[in-house]
Order: structure tokens, then C-alpha cells, then sequence
């Protein structure tokens, strides 16, 4: 019952916080995505402290030295650019195409792996990934709502996402640099925001002072803001929950499904147009995914 709990929870929070960008940034006209991804990290730092410090989720870790700082801040940075790309596609994109996109990670994972690390997957994972990417093809070319500079924004973020994801596993190697998932997200987070800061200032403005004058007309903006909040930390807490009471294959399974199922909670709620050739490229993606984690589990890889 409880791990039934914690996957419900994951599936509320990941949909959730997609949902409640896609509303914020498109439709209530809230069109701030730095300032908004800034806020999520300003959250996500108190509510990491809060959990590790006064919860004791996870035992405390601190930054042993100098090269560490510097590996997470060059985390943060390409964590940053990731979620704002992300967030930002939302002000152009439908949820189930941002999806759509968000699903052919594995095969940005797999060029970064040779670029960066000269790790090489077996010829049958790389056949693969060949779905993955007609899918998209297919998606894209009967999307509805196509909009060329959200598609490559979303495409940054995705390509962000899996670089973060090989970096990550290069420069924490060592034990002693080693940091649990949910500690790496307390010193990630306030970097970030830090990071976002002069960005929202520069090219949105004073988005503080526009929120507050929004917040007289409609109170409501606030209430918005704070569960779009503490929703984008649960999405953090809930894979740590997950993988802890089941396994990271789990989590792996969960993520394929995720995108399907909030693509079409998305298109319920908010009625964007659909297409049997996009619903056919989304499905195409999606077996390349399922087939990729298949082939990695069956085939290794070599350096």
C-alpha cells in the first residue's frame, strides 16, 4: 500500500508540475519561464534543507573542497539551462508534444556517452534508437501547434537533461566527492537560482514587482506559484522515494509510461489539437524507449 502510495505520488507530482508550468506560462499569462524556473530552485533549496535537516531523509554531506563546489556548480549551470529550456517551451508547445520531445532523451544520452566518455553501446541499443527519432520526425511534421522555436528550446532541455546525466556520472566519481541524490539537489538548487537571477532580470524585468501588482488583482497568483512550487520539489522528492522502495529500473519503467499518460491527461484538460500521425509518431517514440532500456539491460556497452 505504501509503495502504491509513492508511485501515485510520483505520477501526480510529474504530471502535476507539467500542468501547472503549461497553465501558468500559456494560459493565466504568468509568460516569466527564468523567473518561474528561479523560483523553483529558491523552493527546492528550502525544502531540501528542511527534509535533510529537520526530516533526516537522507544523512547530511557537505562540500569537502574547492573542485567539488566547482563540478556541482557546473552542474547547476547545465541543470539551469535544461529547466528553462523546458519551462520555456511550454509557453510555445502543447504538454503531449513537449512529451513527445522529452522521450528521445536516451538518444541524446547515447551521443554525449561517445562524445564525452568514448562509452559505445552495443549496435543493437543503437538500432534501437532509430525509433525514437523517426517518432519525433513523424510527431513534428503533423503536430498541430507546431511552433519552430519551442520545438528547439525543448530540444535544448532535452539534450540538457542527458548531458547532465553523463557529466554527472563523470565528476562526482570518487568516493569522498560522492553526494546522495537529494544532498547534490540542496547545493544544485540555490546555485541555480543564483545563477537565473541577473538572466530574469535582464530579459524579463522586475518579474517580483509584476507579481506583486498581478497578486492585488488576483490573489490566486500566489496560491498558484506556491503549489507550482512545492510541486516541482516533490517531482525531486518522489524519484528519490521511488527508487528507494522499489529500484531505478522502476523509476525507468515509470518514465516511459509518464510521458504517454501525461500527454493524454494533458490533451483532456486542455484540449489542445491531436492528430492520428502525431498520436502514431508519440507511440513510435515510445516503443523505441521501451526497446532501448530492453537492449541496454541485455547488451553491454564498451569503452
Amino acid at each position: 500500500m505504501k509503495t502504491a502510495f509513492i508511485i501515485a505520488s510520483w505520477y501526480f507530482s510529474n504530471i502535476g508540475v507539467l500542468l501547472l508550468n503549461k497553465y501558468l506560462l500559456s494560459f493565466y499569462g504568468y509568460r516569466y519561464p527564468i523567473f518561474l524556473t528561479m523560483l523553483h530552485m529558491c523552493g527546492c533549496a528550502l525544502y531540501s534543507y528542511a527534509a535533510i535537516s529537520w526530516l533526516e531523509i537522507v544523512p547530511m554531506q557537505y562540500i569537502l573542497s574547492k573542485k567539488q563546489f566547482f563540478k556541482i556548480a557546473a552542474l547547476s549551470t547545465i541543470f539551469s539551462f535544461s529547466v528553462v529550456c523546458g519551462n520555456t517551451s511550454l509557453k510555445y508547445l502543447p504538454v503531449s508534444f513537449n512529451q513527445a520531445i522529452g522521450a528521445t532523451t536516451p538518444f541524446f544520452t547515447a551521443i554525449f556517452a561517445v562524445l564525452i566518455t568514448c562509452k559505445r553501446e552495443s549496435a543493437v541499443v543503437y538500432m534501437a534508437l532509430i525509433p525514437v527519432v523517426l517518432g519525433i520526425v513523424v510527431a513534428s511534421r503533423s503536430e498541430p501547434l507546431f511552433h519552430l522555436l519551442g520545438f528547439l528550446v525543448c530540444l535544448g532541455s532535452t539534450a540538457g537533461r542527458a548531458l547532465k546525466s553523463v557529466v554527472q556520472g563523470i565528476i562526482l566519481t570518487s568516493e569522498s566527492e560522492k553526494l546522495h541524490s537529494m544532498n547534490l539537489l540542496l547545493y544544485m538548487a540555490p546555485l541555480s537560482g543564483l545563477l537565473l537571477l541577473p538572466f530574469t532580470l535582464m530579459w524579463e524585468g522586475n518579474v517580483l514587482a509584476i507579481t506583486a501588482v498581478k497578486a492585488r488583482d488576483d490573489p490566486s497568483i500566489l496560491l498558484l506559484l506556491f503549489a507550482n512550487v512545492t510541486v516541482a520539489y516533490l517531482v525531486n522528492l518522489t524519484n528519490f522515494l521511488v527508487t528507494k522502495h522499489t529500484s531505478a529500473l522502476t523509476l525507468q519503467v515509470l518514465g516511459n509510461a509518464k510521458a504517454a499518460v501525461a500527454a493524454v491527461v494533458s490533451v483532456l484538460i486542455f484540449r489542445n489539437p491531436v492528430t492520428v500521425m502525431g498520436m502514431t509518431g508519440f507511440i513510435i517514440t515510445i516503443i523505441g524507449v521501451v526497446l532501448y532500456s530492453e537492449a541496454k539491460k541485455r547488451f553491454k556497452s564498451v569503452h
